[in-house]
């Protein structure tokens, strides 16, 4: 048999309010994470790594940046027909953009309508994991439903926090009831400890997928959502199955990372999922050859460490440091810095996320800070220290104390 045509859709028109002020001034899939990457290149390296390359990525919000990355780093042999194609709102539908990611596809039906697959993988794009999209598939195929979901374990305690799948006891494959943050639901059969959340990953049959975006587009008491009006609509008629993430397989995972997922929708998440990445044994490990990440590699030389005399050594532990940066007789430690990223004589960066560009002064201190891009941090400064002071400064202070600066933000001495 011959293999089925699939066409992968990106959902990557999140405005990404609750990431402010790092998304002030793009879309949160193109927002900078792990030092080289863009939170959308998670996605897109999940879907081409799967063996899927026929991406159309539908952006709305700030999407400049976001469309200049896949534009310059996500170039596929047009030899083969491959693609990967940003797709803006087009009003196709009215004078209206998106009202939710139900409507985004909606009007952008004339993609799968040209593409003619048979099945379509829709995902979002800003949770970082690892995922074989090939493997749900055949899940997907062998239940003989419509709509698969793709849900992860999640402790009982959490289930107000995430879209909760109930199963049918008769059959722990079909979804028996699609729940938003519920306070009360019960566990697994094998597990009653831990739910289903639902990751936002979905596979669809394109025929059943194209009828349901359709209808739901014309119900004016529709929140057009994916999550939250087309999957329901698929359960109500005993039509949608659940995939358990813990069932993936991903070439060259380990049992520490192999079922890690992470929304990282909000401040706190963003950092600690960066915090993640930089132990002995991470617990979402990058150096997987089996299955990279792929971005794109800028042209700046390699990091660089100078100065060894007393009290003045260049150091970095416990650290991801990108190409182009220089650490000069300064201290980095339990850091995440990106390209460009300068730290002059006698500073001291810790546990803290530096973006590209930015240039840290002597005898500075910053501690548990994300720093955007271009930020020039004057002598002397003190950042995350004192997270009363930071907030008079007018800086973003989230719960758990972690010290926020935007893009270019200009620091007085």
């Amino acid at each position: 048999m011959s293999s089925p045509k699939v066409l992968a859709i990106v959902l990557a028109g999140g405005e990404g309010k609750r990431l402010m002020p790092l998304t002030v001034d793009r879309a949160k899939p193109a927002v900078p994470f792990g030092g080289i990457y863009r939170l959308i290149d998670f996605a897109l390296s999940n879907i081409v790594n799967s063996g899927y390359l026929k991406i159309v990525v539908l952006t709305q919000y700030k999407s400049h940046s976001l469309d200049k990355h896949i534009a310059q780093t996500w170039r596929m042999s047009s030899l083969l027909g491959n693609y990967v194609a940003p797709v803006p709102a087009q009003q196709r539908m009215g004078k209206h953009w998106y009202r939710g990611s139900a409507d985004a596809i909606a009007q952008s039906l004339n993609l799968i309508d040209d593409e003619k697959p048979d099945y379509v993988v829709v995902v979002g794009a800003d949770n970082i994991y690892r995922m074989d999209f090939s493997q749900m598939l055949d899940a997907h195929i062998e239940s003989g439903k419509s709509c698969s979901v793709a849900a992860i374990r999640q402790p009982i305690e959490l289930s107000d926090q995430f879209g909760v799948i109930e199963t049918d006891p008769s059959d722990p494959t079909t979804i028996k009831a699609f729940v938003e943050k519920p306070t009360q639901t019960e566990g697994l059969a094998d597990d009653p400890s831990a739910i289903l959340a639902s990751m936002g990953n979905y596979i669809f049959t394109a025929q059943a997928l194209m009828d349901a975006v359709t209808a739901d587009a014309q119900d004016d008491s529709s929140r057009h959502d994916m999550g939250g009006d087309i999957v329901p609509a698929f359960v109500d008629r005993g039509d949608a199955a659940v995939y358990d993430f813990i069932r993936n397989d991903v070439p060259g995972s380990t049992d520490r990372d192999r079922d890690y997922w992470r929304d990282v929708g909000t401040l706190d998440a963003f950092y600690d999922a960066h915090m993640d990445l930089i132990s002995v044994h991470p617990v979402f490990n990058l150096y997987n050859a089996d299955w990279p990440t792929f971005t794109g590699h800028r042209n700046v030389p390699p990091a660089k460490f100078v100065h060894a005399g007393p009290g003045r050594v260049g150091s970095a532990v416990d650290s991801f440091i990108s190409p182009g940066v220089v650490v000069s007789g300064a201290q980095v430690s339990s850091s995440v810095l990106s390209p460009g990223v300068r730290v002059n004589s006698w500073s001291n960066v810790s546990d803290s996320v530096l973006m590209d560009g930015v240039i840290v002064g002597r005898h500075s201190q910053i501690h548990r800070a994300i720093i955007d891009k271009n930020v020039v941090v004057p002598p002397r400064t003190q950042i995350g220290l004192d997270p009363e002071e930071d907030r008079a400064r007018g800086w973003v202070v989230t719960e758990s104390g972690i010290t926020v600066l935007g893009k270019g933000t200009v620091i007085t001495p």
